[in-house]
This record gives C-alpha cells, sequence and structure tokens, in this order.
C-alpha cells in the first residue's frame, strides 16, 4: 500500500474510534486522581498480616527449610480439575504474607474473576503488596473497574501491558487501524500465566481468569492443567514477573488514555457491585479454600518432592524488533529449551496442545526425529473440530494432517466435546450430561476415579500421584467400566429432555475477543467461538499445554507449540525432570486420549483401486497455498467399538485396529450448516495465515 495512502486511511480508522489521547499533563492529573483516592488503611496489624495458616503456605516453608544452596528442595503438584483449581488459589492469596504477583492474558469480569479480584484486594486491605499485570488484548476493559482498581489501596497496583494506542478498551475499528499501523507490535502479546505467593510458591499453566477455565461456564468449559511449585525456583519466577512488571510497555492503567479520561470526568469511581450468577457456588469453593483438611487432603498430600525444577520464560525483549545480524538476540527463551528437550527424545514424547499448527522449525525438529534409525514415538492429544474454542487454528490442523502422522509420524489424538471421564465435578456442568446428582452434603462429588483401576490407570481428577510402579501402555489402557456404570450399554449417552433446556449465563456467547490465538483482523465474536454440535449441554475443549520426553521429564506452561507461541507470543513453563512426576503427568495426558475422551485420527482404509491416485492427488492439493479443495482426506476419526475380540485400545498401527474401529467423519458431533463451511474455506485458502496462528 502506498505510504501515503496508509496514513490518510489511519488517520480516519482512529478518527472514527474517536482515539483521543491526553496531553501529559492531562495524563499527570489523571494519576494524581487516583493516587490520591487510593486508600492507606491497613486492617492488620500483626507481622503476618493475619494471613491463613494453610497447609501450602507451609509447604512452602518446608521446602525452603530443607534446601541448600547446593541441593535445593521442591513440592509439586499437578492440578488438573479447574474449580479445585480456583481453590488452590483463593488459599494462596488469603495465605499471602508480604506479597502477591499475578500476571495474566485473560482476566474476565465474570463470577470467577471477580471473585479473585476481590481477594486480592482485601488482601492489599490488611497489608499485602498486591501487583496485577493482565494483557491488553483480552483482559480487563471495564473502564469503571480499571479505574476504581487503579485507586482502590495503596498497596494494590494494576498494569496493562502492551496497550494499543494507549488504551484499555479497543473497537472494531481499532483493531483495523492496528492492521495498518502496527501489525507486528499489535500482535505481540504477553501470554505468560503466573501466580507468586511470597516468593514461596508459584502456579503456571494454562489457566485464564474466566469462568469457563474453571468449569463455571454453562455451555463451554476448558480442559486446563496447573502445576503448583514449593521452593527456591518461586523466586525465578518472581524475578520473571519483576521483568515484565518494570517494563516499558507495562503501563499503569491510570496512565491509559481512556482510563485517565475517566478519573478527569468522573473522579476515582466506585467497583461495581458484583452481580453473581451463582452466590452458592463462590460460597462452596470459598468454604474449601478456607478448610485445611480439605487443602491438605488435595494439594499437601498429593504433592510429589522433585528432583530437578526450572522455570524458563521468555522476558519482555522478545518483543524488540530482531536484527538480520542478531535474528534471535537472546530474545527467545522457552522455545529453545522446549525443542532441546523434544531432541533429546530417545523413546517418546508425549505432547498436549489445543492448537496443533506447526511452525518450519518445529516440523523440521520433527522430521529429524523421524530420519532417526530407532524414531521417538509422538503422541500428540489435540482439539476435535466440535471441541475447539479455535475454528480458524483447527482448519490448518485438519489441512496437514496427512504429513503430521506420514512424515512427521504423529499419533493423533483429538479430544471430544463430551468426554466421559474428564478431571471435572459434573455437577459444574449444567445441564450434566452424565446426570450426576447433587451431592446432598454439601461437598464435590466428582465422578473420576471412581474405581481403583480407573485411579491407577489414568490418574485422580485432583492430580493425585499415580503410583510410583504403575506403568500404563499408551494405547493399551483397558476400559474401566465408567461408560456402562455410568450410562449402560451407550458409549456417549444422548442428554434427556431436561439436558436439551438451554441455560442462561454463558460467558462464551456474550464473548467477545476472548481466544487466545487469534491474528489481530480475525478477531470476531462470529469467527472465535465454538462451532454449533449435534446435542446440547455443557461441552469441554482441550486447553492444557504440557509435554513428557522418556517419562522422565515433565513439562507444563503456556506455550501452545505453534508459530504464535513461538514468534509472537511471551510465553513460560515449569520444566520438572523426575521420573515420578513424569510419569504422574503422562497419566494424566493418558487419561485425556482414551476412548472414553478423545478420538482416534488414522488413515482411511484404502480403497480397492485407485488408492495410489486419491493419495498423490490429496498430497498435491495439501501443497497448494490456495485451492486446497480435495474432499478424500489422508485420515479421519475413529471411535472404539469394544467386543469380546476388542476388549481394550489398539494403536492405530495395529494390524487389527480397522476391526475394533469405526470410522466418525472427518468433523464428529459438528453441527454440519454454513459455519461448517469456514473449516472447509480455511483449509483451501488458509495456508498462509500460519505464521500468525
Amino acid at each position: 500500500m502506498n505510504p501515503w495512502l496508509r496514513v490518510v486511511l489511519l488517520a480516519t480508522l482512529l478518527l472514527g474510534s474517536g482515539c483521543a489521547s491526553l496531553s501529559n499533563a492531562q495524563r499527570e492529573r489523571a494519576a494524581g486522581i487516583a493516587v490520591q483516592a487510593r486508600s492507606s488503611v491497613v486492617d492488620c496489624t500483626a507481622p503476618d498480616r493475619c494471613a491463613l495458616d494453610s497447609p501450602l503456605r507451609a509447604l512452602g516453608g518446608k521446602a525452603f527449610a530443607e534446601s541448600t544452596e547446593a541441593a535445593p528442595r521442591h513440592y509439586a503438584t499437578i492440578i488438573d480439575e479447574g474449580e479445585v483449581s480456583l481453590v488452590a488459589r483463593l488459599n494462596l492469596i488469603r495465605s499471602a504474607t508480604r506479597s502477591i504477583d499475578l500476571q495474566t492474558y485473560i482476566f474476565d469480569k465474570d463470577d470467577s474473576a471477580r471473585l479473585v479480584l476481590d481477594e486480592l484486594l482485601a488482601a492489599a486491605r490488611r497489608g499485602v503488596k498486591v501487583r496485577v499485570l493482565i494483557d491488553q488484548l483480552s483482559a480487563i476493559s471495564d473502564l469503571q473497574i480499571l479505574g476504581a482498581l487503579a485507586s482502590s489501596h495503596q498497596n494494590f497496583e494494576l498494569r496493562v501491558y502492551n496497550p494499543t494506542f494507549g488504551k484499555a478498551r479497543l473497537n472494531y475499528v481499532d483493531y483495523a487501524a492496528s492492521v495498518l499501523c502496527c501489525f507486528r507490535r499489535f500482535n505481540q502479546r504477553m501470554h505468560n500465566k503466573l501466580l507468586v505467593i511470597d516468593d514461596a510458591l508459584g502456579v503456571v499453566g494454562g489457566r485464564n481468569y474466566q469462568d469457563d477455565y474453571y468449569d463455571w461456564d454453562s455451555e463451554y468449559n476448558f480442559r486446563d492443567r496447573d502445576v503448583l511449585v514449593a521452593g527456591p525456583e518461586v523466586r525465578e519466577m518472581a524475578t520473571n514477573f519483576d521483568a515484565f512488571w518494570r517494563a516499558p510497555r507495562s503501563v499503569p492503567a491510570e496512565r491509559l488514555n481512556d482510563v485517565g479520561a475517566t478519573l478527569l470526568r468522573t473522579g476515582a469511581p466506585q467497583m461495581p457491585v458484583p452481580d453473581y450468577r451463582n452466590p452458592q457456588r463462590l460460597q462452596r469453593v470459598s468454604d474449601e479454600a478456607n478448610d485445611p483438611a480439605y487443602v491438605g487432603r488435595t494439594f499437601v498430600d498429593t504433592a510429589m518432592a522433585v528432583a530437578s525444577v526450572r522455570y524458563v520464560a521468555d522476558l519482555p525483549r522478545k518483543h524488540r524488533r530482531e536484527r538480520p545480524s542478531q535474528p534471535a538476540n537472546g530474545q527467545h527463551v522457552t522455545e529453545p529449551q522446549l525443542d532441546a528437550l523434544i531432541a533429546s527424545a530417545q523413546t517418546e514424547v508425549l505432547l498436549q496442545t489445543p492448537y496443533l499448527v506447526l511452525s518450519k522449525p518445529a516440523r523440521k525438529l520433527f522430521r529429524d526425529l523421524r530420519q532417526r534409525e530407532q524414531p521417538p514415538r509422538i503422541v500428540v492429544s489435540t482439539n476435535s473440530l466440535a471441541a475447539t474454542d479455535n475454528p480458524i487454528v483447527y482448519a490448518l490442523s485438519y489441512k496437514y494432517k496427512r504429513r503430521n502422522m506420514r512424515e512427521l509420524g504423529f499419533n493423533l489424538y483429538e479430544f471430544k466435546p463430551f468426554p466421559l471421564d474428564a478431571p471435572v465435578d459434573y455437577r459444574n456442568l449444567l445441564p450434566a450430561p452424565l446426570g450426576a446428582a447433587p451431592a446432598s452434603d454439601g461437598k464435590r462429588s466428582s465422578l473420576i476415579g471412581g474405581s481403583a483401576a480407573g485411579s491407577n490407570a489414568r490418574g485422580s481428577g485432583n492430580g493425585r500421584r499415580a503410583d510410583a510402579g504403575a506403568s500404563v501402555d499408551l494405547d493399551n489402557t483397558a476400559s474401566t467400566g465408567t461408560d456402562a456404570a455410568l450410562d449402560p450399554g451407550r458409549r456417549q449417552p444422548t442428554p434427556g429432555p431436561a439436558a436439551r433446556r438451554r441455560t442462561d449465563g454463558s460467558v462464551v456467547e456474550r464473548r467477545v475477543l476472548r481466544a487466545e490465538t487469534r491474528p489481530s483482523f480475525l478477531g470476531t465474536k462470529a469467527v472465535n467461538k465454538p462451532l454449533p454440535v449435534t446435542r446440547t449441554g455443557a461441552r469441554m475443549g482441550l486447553h492444557a499445554k504440557s509435554m513428557v520426553v522418556d517419562r522422565r521429564i515433565g513439562v507444563i506452561g503456556t506455550h501452545n507449540f505453534d508459530p504464535r507461541s513461538e514468534n509472537y507470543n511471551t510465553e513460560g513453563a515449569v520444566i520438572i525432570d523426575d521420573p515420578v512426576f513424569a510419569e504422574a503427568l503422562a497419566q494424566s495426558i493418558l487419561r485425556d486420549i482414551h476412548p472414553q475422551n478423545s478420538w482416534t485420527v488414522a488413515p482411511r482404509i484404502k480403497p480397492p483401486v485407485l488408492s495410489g491416485l486419491n493419495y498423490s492427488v490429496g498430497k498435491a492439493s495439501e501443497a497448494l497455498p490456495v485451492l486446497d479443495f480435495w474432499p478424500w482426506r489422508y485420515a479421519t476419526d475413529y471411535e472404539f467399538q469394544p467386543g469380546p475380540n476388542c476388549p481394550e485400545p489398539l494403536r492405530r498401527q495395529d494390524k487389527d485396529f480397522h476391526t475394533c474401529y469405526v470410522s466418525v467423519g472427518d468433523f464428529p458431533e459438528v453441527n454440519v450448516g454454513p459455519k461448517w463451511l469456514l473449516v472447509r474455506m480455511l483449509t483451501a485458502f488458509g495456508a498462509g495465515l500460519v505464521p500468525i496462528l
């Protein structure tokens, strides 16, 4: 585009968006209003700031007491269940005695997010230093809330990372302007998720602060995973947070143009009164967070003493423009560390990512593994079209299934939208797909791990350690009979009349611009939401980002193993070199790929004639950047059919695979309609989007 035309269009868009920048004097006045309004009253004068006496906080003290400079001691807990992870966060915040640092990509204002905000403000009022760093693109954009938080207390600070046009709230004209003026900078997001308590306990994983990450949405929830770490390495988390906090792109909320204008216009606003959709649910998790027996049983008893812990994370300098003479320039930290782990694999790589789109370097990495004399087995757990929150990304994953399987050797498993044995309290899924009845005593009644076999073979719903001596074959995990017990004679139950009633209050339906992997110009509500499926009920989509190498090293973090994570977003991950931890994480991933929870992707049965021609034409069509319309794809999804001759799940390479598995099509459970064409169109025309997906 002509540079002058670009300037004219940009100016027109900015005028249309109402983007008015405050002068330096106005910005100082607005900041002064916020500072003057901040309360200095501290509710507690005790040395520990009236912190909750928590078994988790005691675990942190134990780790430091057992540590020496030469031999640091750490404990790690895998947290699989969504609501349980919210309980952990509440307990940690209440147990803080000195400091709380929270860093996240998405921070909403729904029930779970508002609950966390209120807990952070309560901690600040009792004397704890609280710092909250949110990415601008998908975090709080409510100007009243931002103004109120910026003016709330001297112990509470809020900063916004990389605010486009110096604003908290963007409209669609702003998004269009970002394409013209600053596409790369706009898409450089802080994707790190980190919670650090007193530099002693840290939580890292895929979860943001929004109801669908804690199993609280009535239509769509994420299957995600966190790791809670206690010990000296948490100081590295705190150091990394501090680097982001002090970065020039981290702007105090009161200094943003629109937040500052609100402060100048109305003064310091009050926090809006919360309008909780389900107060009873909030009370339940609050009570559990205060219950030392529950916290000890769920997070401390399940903690593993681990041999080696490393927190690796990108720094803000990743977002500086790279020089041709120094393409890396020390900017990329997370990706090289994860690539080195994959390259070191000898026998097996278990990879779990919601968005399977590979960059050229990633493809080369896996091709090199494939070319070894004895290549390691590569198992990938990812989303199906029915489960994903981002059909755009899935379309490119679908386009390259043949390459991923045939050339890179992947064994693919696609997560079902209605898994029968997910780590979730099924009472939270409204309507509950398995007909789970509420517990009369108000206690958690998860259907997970209902039998000894299920608990040992696939791990427990609360991240409990798998048997140290147990080793479950990747594709030969036997069914524990959960299907029959919950719904006799039916592999996937059809919801009854009550389940078909649509419930109100879906965050997904109201949500705008909340997907994690999205180029700016595709950030529309219509595109960025799950596709319709064939039945109603609360479904799930995979969001966990984890890896296990040789059952020896386990990784839990924020890296999606996609081009955006490599080139645009900053990421972080915990790497634990410990066979017990790695096995526990492996069992969690294996549970997700069990036939109750995932479809197996496998090559189609070859037609009796012209199979070679079909393969060649399909391969050539796949290589085209546009017009990849060939309808007969190399692979499709399969459902396991147990029977006398098929007692256990099989690998796709097994000679009896097609005897025990039945094809369910390329897009099982997707409600075929106009939106389904999006996948076909992006498959045909979307290859050029790979670098920014």
